[in-house]
This record gives structure tokens, C-alpha cells and sequence, in this order.
């Protein structure tokens, strides 16, 4: 916050009258002076004020001309910051300023962890839209359910190997929901899949509670994607009921590692609660993590019954 001029009534005005720059004004907290903006375009370049590092968005510049000319095909990796320093003359913070501050959110490239710096400009990454049924899988012989946005006549292959262990669940929000103490030892299956031929679409991880998970078949691997939420249904918890609750984030490292994606794209993150049929009460909670170019989230609005129509007086 700073005094008004106006209002600065106990001090010498400012201006060369007052021994003071007209661009110079006082810092009410620190008791001390503060350089407007002014100002500081004037002491740019001396000691108190540093020039501002432009080299990165000339780098920046280059890197997109080159990108726009084809120079990489659309997938492929740009050459490691060790070899863009050696050819621009500058050091490996400055192309990769360029690189994360410019391109990246320009949308033309990918900083994937450990896996370089992908082109992205000319990828066309499918996306599907996700409504809110959930569908008998009839893709194998096997029973099991499709839950948005996979249909019901296909069964989207793994991208690591699938696994279900007893993990230490630490995260508040999902121990509440399954209404099991934050730190207890849960199974946990974890998947990350999508559509055949295309990139990961989505990290799966399913927090199983403790008095369903025992039942033959949920810790297993099934042909029938669903399958083990069909178990529980079959051990007496049927029919299952589903809650979603969506929100967006950033994703961890792994999670973009996985999903093959920099951590600067948001996610998608869907929370489903699957809750027994004999009490009510959580057997299931999965999260979903969708990078935010795979997916559009469809809803049908309903009306209110205030909302109405015809409107009562119109109706008079």
C-alpha cells in the first residue's frame, strides 16, 4: 500500500523541490522508499536494477520457427538441452527456460520426464466425451462393466503392467471416502489404460475396502475390464450405486510420466465412490487422472421445479 500524494500532507512534496524523484514513493510497512515503474525502466542496466534475460525468447523464437517448418516430425523428440546450449551458445537454464516459459504453454512441445521434449505441434490426440452411464462390457466372454468414456463393445489395453497390493493409503480425502482411518493398509489396484492404438488415456487407481477385498476375483486381472466390481456385486453388494466428484489439478511427476504428458497440462481428476446395495456404505473408491486434451465432460441439465415452464403468472 502507498500514501497517496494527496494525502501525504506530514512530507515534502515530491519532485526536485523535495530532494526526492516525482517517481519515487513510500513504503508505509517498511518505512522506506519504493521505485515506481518508472523508474525502473530508467535504472534498468545499472547496479540496483539487472537487465531482463531476453535470450531465452529469442531461443524461444528459433525453436518455433524451426517446429513450424517441420524441421520435427510431429512425435518426435527435439535434441537434448546439452546439444540446443551447444548450437545457440547459451547455457542449458536458458533453453530450458525457453522451452517450459514459451513453447510449452504455446502448446507446440512436451516436456515429458524422461523422455525429452516432445513435438506436439501437428499431434492429434483423441479426446471422447464422458457422460454418465455406466455399461455392461459385452467385449469378452467374461461379465463386466464400461464406465464413461469407454464404450461398451471394446477393452482398452494397459499400458504397464496392472497391479493389485496392499498399499499404506495416505491421502485424507480418499480415506474419508471410503470411510477407513487416513495411514491403514488397503489394496490397491492400479492401471494405466486407453483406446487400442493411442496414448495413455487414464490412470486408474482403485482403493479397495478391507471387507470386500478377500472375495475371489478382485485382486486379480480379468479379460473383462469391471469384473471385479461385478464380484463384490455377486458376494451379496449388489446392485452397486456410483458417486463421481470432478475437480482439475496438475499432475504429479509419475502420474505425467504415466499418462505421457508434461506436468504443466492440468488432469481431469474424477473420484468414483461405489457403495454397497446391502448398506449403503463405501466398498470402492477409484480416481480417475485424464489429461484435460483427452476428455469433455457431457451433462443434460435438469429444471428446477421454481424453474418450471410455463411460469405460473404466465400461465394467468
Amino acid at each position: 500500500m502507498f500514501m497517496s500524494r494527496q494525502g501525504d500532507r506530514d512530507r515534502a512534496p515530491y519532485g526536485p523541490a523535495s530532494g526526492r524523484p516525482a517517481n519515487e514513493g513510500y513504503c508505509l510497512r517498511t518505512l522506506g522508499p519504493v521505485v515506481r515503474p518508472a523508474a525502473v525502466s530508467q535504472l534498468r542496466g545499472t547496479s540496483r536494477v539487472p537487465r531482463r534475460n531476453s535470450r531465452f525468447t529469442e531461443i524461444a523464437a528459433l525453436l518455433r520457427a524451426r517446429i513450424l517448418a517441420g524441421e520435427w516430425a510431429p512425435g518426435s523428440t527435439l535434441p537434448v538441452l546439452d546439444a540446443l546450449a551447444t548450437e545457440y551458445s547459451a547455457d542449458k537454464n536458458t533453453v530450458s527456460r525457453a522451452i517450459s516459459e514459451v513453447l510449452e504453454p504455446e502448446g507446440l512441445v512436451w516436456a515429458v520426464p524422461r523422455r525429452g521434449t516432445i513435438v506436439r505441434h501437428g499431434m492429434a490426440r483423441p479426446h471422447r466425451m464422458r457422460g454418465n452411464l455406466v455399461k455392461r462390457n459385452v467385449a469378452t466372454n467374461g461379465p463386466g462393466y464400461s464406465f464413461p468414456s469407454a464404450s461398451g463393445q471394446e477393452v482398452w489395453r494397459h499400458h504397464i503392467t496392472p497391479t493389485a497390493k496392499p498399499e499404506r493409503l495416505d491421502d485424507p480425502r480418499i480415506a474419508r471416502l471410503l470411510k477407513v482411518s487416513a495411514g491403514s493398509e488397503i489394496l490397491l489396484r492400479h492401471r494405466v489404460t486407453g483406446p487400442e492404438a493411442e496414448p495413455p488415456f487414464q490412470v486408474n487407481n482403485s482403493w479397495v475396502h478391507p471387507r470386500v477385498a478377500d472375495i475371489p476375483g478382485v485382486a486379480g486381472q480379468a479379460t473383462g475390464p469391471g469384473d471385479w466390481l461385478y464380484r463384490i456385486e455377486q458376494a451379496g453388494h449388489g446392485p452397486l450405486s456410483w458417486m463421481e466428484y470432478h475437480r482439475a489439478r496438475l499432475p504429479t511427476t509419475a502420474e505425467a510420466t504415466e499418462l505421457q504428458i508434461p506436468v504443466t497440462m492440468p488432469v481431469m481428476e474424477i473420484v468414483r465412490v461405489g457403495r454397497s446395495a446391502l448398506d449403503g456404505d463405501p466398498v470402492e473408491v477409484t480416481e480417475y487422472v485424464i489429461p484435460s486434451d483427452r476428455v469433455e465432460i457431457v451433462h443434460e441439465l435438469h429444471r428446477d421445479e421454481s424453474a418450471a415452464w410455463p411460469w405460473p403468472e404466465d400461465a394467468s
